[in-house]
């Protein structure tokens, strides 16, 4: 294989609710960064239907060209179309580099453009950078239990690809009426020939604050004792307008759901605040919020390791000081619940 037919670094750009995700927005940063480092052009690739407008917020947030599927086969995410298209366009212009979000639909269909390309591809990286001289692509991610980052080679093998994690990476500020290139491309590919049919789309219609789009997030672990101790959780999370995380003791132990779970095996969130509540600090859990903006621990042992990962921390018993958080943030938000950190 030679290397020297392939340039450039791509983001897939994925679409949620019509929009470009807020991930790839974070992934055009990332890329742009490794981009200028290597002297080559910035892409992105979406594919959709009715996706064309989107150029408009991809070019402003740092993106040269975009290749564009646009057709009503790509309605609704399936595995074999997507797959078929990226493959397509990465064989007809060879990126040197390909960067997806892991997101299930970033890890399915980076999964699936690895096996059949074939290349390698780093899964979960939180943290990126090239060489500048030979183009090798270094995409590091937590091991061994989090103890340890890990930096992954693709050494024999183009394009190099890794999916990163939402909010580890940060988006450029955008730059409106920035242009780029547009390129639309399309493959002779019809409805009857794909095995996967979307037959209903089915919405949850419940009000959950998804805990990493959240501003607050209110954290309880093991200190909370069981259940109904995490209830406290929940209160002060209701109050605040929040989302309710957890760490993975407390998800094993089945007080909550998997999808509160913040950590290596979790999710990564980066909310303006952030309350860490009878969690006492492993690195799996740190890794997965250390960049919120204000990180409050609670924990009634002095020597905790999260007093070392926070920027203010509470020495004291959390079924003491939790009802006081409560209803002093109840009594400063005018007694109601469901605030906002700007009302505070």
């Amino acid at each position: 294989m030679s290397f020297e037919d392939y340039r450039g670094v791509w983001v897939y750009i994925e679409v949620k609710e019509g929009q470009v995700a807020p991930v790839s927005l974070e992934l055009l940063g990332a890329g742009r960064r490794l981009a200028d480092k290597r002297r080559t052009e910035l892409a992105g690739v979406v594919i959709g239907e009715g996706v064309k407008p989107l150029a408009e917020t991809v070019f402003a947030y740092g993106a040269d060209t975009l290749y564009v599927y646009d057709d009503p086969i790509y309605k609704h995410y399936r595995t074999e179309p997507y797959m078929k298209a990226l493959l397509a366009c990465t064989q007809k212009y060879k990126p040197e580099i390909i960067l997806y979000g892991a997101t299930s639909t970033g890890k399915d269909l980076a999964s699936a453009v690895a096996t059949d390309l074939p290349t390698g591809l780093t899964a979960d990286s939180t943290m990126l950078d090239v060489e500048e001289d030979t183009g090798l692509l270094l995409a590091s991610r937590p091991a061994f239990g989090g103890n340890i980052m890990a930096t992954i080679l693709c050494k024999k093998y183009r394009p190099q690809m890794a999916t990163v994690r939402p909010k580890v990476m940060k988006a450029l500020f955008p730059e409106p009426g920035r242009t780029g290139t547009l390129v639309e491309e399309s493959i002779p590919l019809q409805e009857e020939e794909v095995r996967t049919k979307v037959l209903e789309i089915v919405r949850e219609t419940a009000r959950r604050v998804r805990i990493d789009e959240a501003d607050i997030v209110v954290a309880g672990g093991k200190g909370m004792g069981g259940p109904a101790g995490f209830q406290l959780i929940h209160k002060l999370a209701e109050v605040l307008g929040a989302a309710v995380g957890a760490s993975r003791d407390v998800v094993e132990a089945g007080w909550i759901g998997h999808h509160h779970q913040v950590g290596q095996t979790g999710v990564t969130v980066t909310p303006k605040i952030y309350f860490a509540v009878g969690i006492s600090g492993a690195i799996q859990h740190i890794v997965g919020m250390q960049n919120s903006g204000l990180i409050i621990a609670i924990n009634k042992d002095p020597n905790a390791a999260i007093f070392q990962n926070c920027h203010y921390g509470i020495v004291g018993d959390a079924f003491e000081i939790l009802p006081l958080l409560i209803e002093e943030y109840t009594t400063a938000l005018g007694g109601k619940e469901d605030g906002y950190v700007r009302k505070i």
